[in-house]
C-alpha cells in the first residue's frame, strides 16, 4: 500500500492531507508535527487569540474527528530528525521510523533570534507558535511598558493588540519607515500615523544595542543608540528563516528554503516541499521566490495533492497577503520587486486607498488599505498581465477593472 508522509502540521500540511483524500488518495497518510496541537491557524496568534477574543477550538483547521474519519494518522509532539532517501524512510525523535512512498516537507519557518547582550533575559518573547502566544498573553499587564523590536507585519499587529490591552507600547525599527520591504511609502506613513494616533511610540532609524536586566534576570530596558527605553516585556519580530535543515542534511538542494521545480517537487522525485519552507519558480514573475503566506501554503498544498493523485499541475498563482491592525485591513496582491512606477489611487486621509505598482506599463502588484474592490479586481488584472492607463488608475472614481 502506498504511504504518503507529510512532515509538518501547519496550514500547508493540513491542506495537503485534506486535498489528497478529496482527490481520491486512499493509501496510508501520516502527518508529523512538532507541536502537541492539531493544525491551527497562525494569523490570529498576533491578534484575536493574543487578545483573548478567540479560543484554540475555533482556530483549529480540522478537529480530531475529521482526521479519524479520513483515516489520517497524526503524530503530534514528534519531530522528524533524518531522512534516508535510499530506503525511503523518515526517522523521528522517538527513534521510530516511517517508510514512505512519497514524502511532503511542510516544515515551515522559524523566527530569527537576536544574539545581543541580555537577549536571553526573562520577559523577552518571540511569536510563532501557540505556546509563544500563551506565554505572551500571560505577561500582558495594563499600564506596563512593552517594547516591540521590528516594524514589520508581526511587530505592528502585536503592537496594536498590546495597545488595545492597555499597555504602553514602543516600536523600534532600524529602517526609516515601517514595513519598508513590503509596502510603498504611503502605506508605511499611513500605518505609522494610525499607530501613533492610538498612542504607540514609533521610533524609526533606531539601532538596538542590548537589553538591560534586573538582578532576577528580567528585562527592564532596551538600550538603543538613542538612549534607554523602559521594557517590562519585549517582543522581537525581525523575520523568519525557512526550516530546511532536515532537507539539507538529506542532501536536497536548499537556497533560502528547499528548492523545488514548478510542480513543488525537490531534486528527489519522491520528495516535495510546500509552504514557508519552499523556494519555487514563479512563472508569472520569472524568478524564484519563497513566500510566507497562508494563501501560498494553501495553493501549493493543492498543487502537490493533484500531482500525487495523477493530475500534473504547475504552481503558478499570483500570491496575496494581508495584515489586520486596529480596524484597518491591508491587502497585498502580487510581488512589487522590480517595479519602475508607483501610482497612488485615492487619498490616505479618507482611510481607503491603494498603491499600484507598474513595471514597463504592466500592473505587477497592488497594496490596498480598506479597498476590497481594488484588490479583488487586481487579482484578475495582475494574472492577465494587464497594462492599465496610468491616468485612469489615478482617478478613484473609475473602477480598477475599467482602467485598461
Amino acid at each position: 500500500m502506498k504511504h504518503i508522509v507529510v512532515i509538518g502540521a501547519g496550514q500547508a500540511a493540513a491542506q495537503c492531507a485534506e486535498s489528497l483524500r478529496r482527490k481520491g488518495f486512499d493509501g496510508a497518510l501520516t502527518l508529523v508535527g512538532r507541536e502537541a496541537h492539531l493544525p491551527y491557524q497562525r494569523p490570529p496568534l498576533s491578534k484575536k487569540y493574543l487578545a483573548g477574543e478567540l479560543g484554540l477550538d475555533r482556530m483549529l483547521l480540522r478537529h480530531q474527528s475529521f482526521f479519524d474519519e479520513q483515516n489520517i494518522q497524526v503524530r503530534l509532539g514528534r519531530e522528524a530528525i533524518a531522512i534516508d532517501r535510499a530506503a525511503q524512510v523518515v526517522q523521528l525523535d522517538d527513534q521510530s521510523t516511517l517508510p514512505y512512498s512519497e514524502l511532503v516537507l511542510a516544515t515551515g519557518a522559524a523566527v530569527r533570534r537576536l544574539s545581543l547582550l541580555g537577549s536571553e533575559g526573562a520577559g523577552i518573547h518571540y511569536l510563532r507558535h501557540l505556546a509563544d502566544a500563551d506565554r505572551l498573553r500571560a505577561a500582558i499587564v495594563p499600564g506596563q511598558h512593552a517594547v516591540i523590536v521590528g516594524g514589520g507585519y508581526i511587530g505592528l499587529e502585536v503592537a496594536a493588540t498590546l495597545r488595545q490591552q492597555g499597555m504602553a507600547v514602543t516600536v523600534l525599527e532600524m529602517a526609516d519607515r515601517v514595513m519598508n520591504r513590503a509596502v510603498a511609502e504611503p502605506i508605511s506613513r499611513y500605518y505609522e500615523a494610525e499607530h501613533r494616533s492610538h498612542g504607540v511610540d514609533i521610533r524609526l532609524g533606531v539601532q538596538l544595542q542590548r537589553f538591560e536586566c534586573d538582578a532576577e534576570g528580567h528585562v527592564r530596558f532596551a538600550i538603543t543608540d538613542q538612549g534607554p527605553v523602559p521594557a517590562d516585556l519585549v517582543v522581537i519580530g525581525v523575520g523568519v528563516t525557512p526550516n530546511d535543515a532536515l532537507a539539507r542534511e538529506a542532501g536536497l538542494a536548499c537556497e533560502n528554503g528547499i528548492v523545488t521545480d514548478e510542480y513543488c517537487r525537490t531534486d528527489d522525485p519522491k520528495i516535495w516541499a510546500i509552504g514557508d519552507c519552499s523556494n519555487h519558480p514563479s512563472q508569472h514573475y520569472g524568478m524564484r521566490v519563497r513566500l510566507e503566506s497562508v494563501d501560498n501554503a494553501f495553493e501549493q498544498a493543492q498543487t502537490v495533492a493533484a500531482n500525487l493523485t495523477g493530475t500534473p499541475q504547475v504552481h503558478h498563482k499570483v500570491p496575496w497577503f494581508w495584515s489586520d491592525q486596529y480596524h484597518h485591513k491591508l491587502l497585498i496582491v502580487g510581488l512589487s520587486q522590480g517595479h519602475d512606477h508607483m501610482i497612488l489611487r485615492g487619498d490616505p486621509a479618507a482611510h481607503s486607498f491603494s498603491c499600484c505598482y507598474l513595471k514597463a506599463g504592466e500592473l505587477i502588484a497592488i497594496d490596498t488599505v480598506n479597498m476590497a474592490k481594488d484588490q479583488m479586481a487586481a487579482r484578475k488584472l495582475i494574472a492577465a498581465h494587464a497594462r492599465p492607463d496610468p491616468e485612469k488608475l489615478r482617478d478613484i472614481t473609475i473602477s480598477l477593472k475599467d482602467c485598461l
